[in-house]
């Protein structure tokens, strides 16, 4: 069983991500930022990814460490469950409708972190997160978890939208980390992730 688990302690966070891909979705979040707990709930329920996150952050700070930091925890916990990537499937993509929103995903989850994020929101805020602060949780997470991720939304409310883009993710991840192949396949012409 693939599974990626990560542990990160900084002066201003600690964050303990457990993610199983092969699992039936359990999830255990809390991260002190109720919205993001939503929206990882939702991630995770929706791309049957098991996930267990923990964070505690200075919140009395600001919020942004600690998304921040658990994208990038995020991020390095799928990366250790690619492992070498043998048997996935690796490319997958989702469209997700909510009510007027609508979200495409497309990701390539072949060890080449980049994000193409276009969509606007239409508010500072959502969820209390500063809603720029999305596109920095998908960079930190892509750029760890060396997925190649192309991002697209619009709609008019942006709870939403942002709910939309979160589904769409995990269904893709978890589409594209489907064991589809010989087990001893790596999905490369190069042979390596």
């Amino acid at each position: 069983m693939r599974t990626g688990e990560v542990t990160r302690e900084t002066r201003e966070t600690r964050i303990h991500v457990r993610l199983d891909p092969d699992g039936p979705g359990n999830v255990d979040i809390g991260t002190g930022v109720p919205f993001l707990d939503h929206m990882l709930g939702s991630m995770s329920r929706h791309g049957n990814i098991g996930m267990y996150c923990r964070a505690e952050g200075d919140l009395e700070v600001d919020i942004h460490h600690t998304v921040e930091d658990v994208g990038i925890v995020l991020g390095e916990a799928i990366r250790k469950a690619i492992g070498d990537g043998r048997g996935m499937k690796r490319f997958s993509h989702a469209i997700v409708p909510m009510d007027e929103s609508l979200a495409t995903v497309a990701l390539d989850c072949g060890g080449r972190g980049y994000l193409v994020f276009q969509g606007c929101f239409s508010q500072k805020l959502i969820g209390g997160i500063e809603s720029d602060l999305f596109e920095h949780f998908f960079h930190s997470l892509c750029a760890r978890a060396g997925i190649n991720a192309h991002v697209m939304f619009h709609g008019k409310n942006d709870h939403h939208q942002c709910e939309a883009v979160f589904k769409a993710f995990g269904i893709a991840l978890g589409d594209a980390l489907t064991i589809t192949r010989d087990p001893d396949e790596i999905p490369s012409t190069k042979g390596v992730i």
